[in-house]
């Protein structure tokens, strides 16, 4: 939905989503509630100073979501923000209260409530798919990964989507789509986490996930060892357009066997 203050947001009560929890070092730090003017001062203040307020607290890069909207009340706006941790949520308030909306809006009501959350990896939905697209941008800075995902979903090759969801925002993704092999087997591609939740553990959650999925089928990658060896993955001697130190595998295949992904990959 779009507000009074120009910015789109997302549906005020994300559904309740069920899944595999993340175990992070630190939780995640949410924050829903309310702010509400008490006139119309008050209420044009915050018409004028909420949306560089939004901008920056965007920026942040501790910040992983910042969402607010006016109610039917033109009084009252909603928000939900969602940050990396406790840190990041403390720098957030600083910048705040130093910012000429922290200084000009203390007088505005607040009804907030602040709780952790622990990310959960749960199976892709209709309504995930734009955010999808999103993340898979973000994390490659481009729109071929996205493109590849699209198509292996409208080809009925998307044997396995999976997701990071965060208090209903989706921070990460990956897929597998089925290899013709001699032996059952999946590709891993791609495996994307939004740049500001990288290094939190959250890529290899979603991997160990995906293989676990598999089972006994074979589940083969192209990436870099460094960081595909510890989770698991083992130098793959398979005939690919893919072979090479990069082409790894969890699983058997006869040494020197032929596969071919689906024909999405085709088009990278």
């Amino acid at each position: 939905m779009t507000c009074a203050c120009g910015h789109h947001h997302p549906p005020r009560h994300p559904h309740a989503a069920t899944g595999t929890p993340v175990a992070l070092k630190q939780p995640m730090v949410a924050l829903i509630g309310r702010l509400v003017c008490q006139d119309a001062g008050q209420m044009m203040t915050a018409l004028s100073l909420l949306p560089d307020h939004i901008a920056l607290s965007r920026e942040e890069p501790g910040c992983l979501r910042f969402d607010l909207w006016q109610d039917e009340d033109p009084l009252v706006w909603h928000l939900s923000e969602l940050f990396v941790d406790a840190d990041a949520f403390a720098a957030h308030g600083a910048r705040t209260k130093a910012s000429a909306w922290g200084r000009e809006s203390a007088g505005i009501g607040r009804d907030f409530h602040r709780h952790d959350v622990t990310p959960i990896i749960r199976r892709e939905t209709r309504r995930d798919l734009d955010a999808i697209d999103t993340v898979l941008r973000d994390a490659f800075g481009g729109d071929d990964e996205a493109r590849l995902v699209r198509k292996l979903r409208e080809q009925g090759d998307l044997a396995l989507s999976l997701v990071v969801d965060a208090a209903g925002t989706v921070l990460g993704h990956v897929a597998l789509s089925p290899l013709e092999a001699e032996g059952p087997a999946y590709a891993l591609a791609p495996v994307a986490i939004a740049p500001k939740a990288q290094r939190l553990g959250l890529g290899g959650a979603l991997i160990h996930e995906a293989v676990a999925w598999a089972d006994t089928a074979a589940v083969v990658v192209l990436g870099n060892p460094g960081y595909y060896g510890p989770l698991g993955f083992k130098p793959a001697p398979l005939v690919s357009p893919y072979a090479g130190p990069g082409l790894q595998m969890i699983g058997d295949l006869p040494k020197g066997s032929p596969i071919r992904h689906a024909p999405a990959f085709d088009s990278l």
